[in-house]
């Protein structure tokens, strides 16, 4: 839910304040990733193009119900996911 800011400070505060809560789910995110690696067999398990793509399609069909421009999320995703691919390779390869 967007309110409706009074000011260009009120706005700046409510970006901040879902900045606060997003780097908080990556970093929840982020967890989960490690957690992973220890269920991967090979390191091209790790890549998982075929998962990538479910998760690429699953969040833009969420940004299309949410009124968000798919493109962008989707874009968003493949940056994030490839770097966390990056990080579960790095814990992967150091178990």
């Amino acid at each position: 839910m967007v309110i409706q800011c009074q000011s260009l400070d009120e706005v700046r505060e409510q970006i901040d304040r879902i900045d606060r809560q997003l780097v908080a789910l990556l970093a929840e995110r982020s967890g989960y990733v490690l957690q992973a690696a220890a269920f991967k067999r090979t390191a091209a398990d790790v890549a998982a193009p075929r998962r990538v793509e479910q998760v690429v399609a699953r969040v833009r069909h969420l940004a299309m119900a949410e009124g968000v421009d798919a493109d962008l999320v989707e874009q968003v995703y493949r940056t994030m996911i490839a770097r966390f691919i990056d990080i579960e390779q790095a814990e992967y390869a150091g178990r």
